[in-house]
């Protein structure tokens, strides 16, 4: 029996296989690795920016929580006294072991926090730790 010359010329020769499926392969888990890298990163400097604004509005609101009892009493204005206001977001920051900046006025007490973290993939790109910044304000409201 003879095969007809159309059977034979879509039948696969032995040797064609360059590989190309590997290539295709490697690229495809080397683009995975990547995005779930950015993923990780991305969600570990989230996380950083949700604890610096945690403490940064935990700090302002120990700072506005400081008020000047002497002109409450004598003229009824409820009043940030701002030295012991910086004093206790100070300390409140310290307590912590956090690093950050307060500011205090008779009105209101911003705090600016800066979080480290080390990174989780990025060391790779020589990168060693990420750094976010967080700024709350609080003042004294009555009712």
């Amino acid at each position: 029996m003879t095969l007809s010359p159309s059977w034979t010329a879509r039948r696969p020769t032995a040797g064609r296989d360059r590989g190309s499926a590997t290539a295709f392969g490697l690229f495809l888990i080397v683009v995975v690795l990547v995005l779930a890298g950015a993923i990780l990163e991305g969600g570990n400097a989230m996380s950083a920016r949700g604890h610096a604004t945690h403490i940064a509005q935990q700090a302002a609101r120990a700072g506005a929580n400081q008020l000047n009892l002497a002109a409450l009493r004598d003229t009824g204005v409820v009043q940030i006294d701002p030295a012991a206001a910086q004093a206790a977001a100070t300390a409140f920051l310290a307590q912590l072991g956090e690093q950050g900046t307060v500011t205090a006025t008779t009105e209101q007490v911003s705090v600016t926090v800066t979080v480290t973290r080390p990174g989780i993939l990025v060391p790779v790109l020589g990168i060693d730790t990420l750094t976010v910044r967080a700024t709350a304000t609080a003042a004294p409201i009555t009712g």
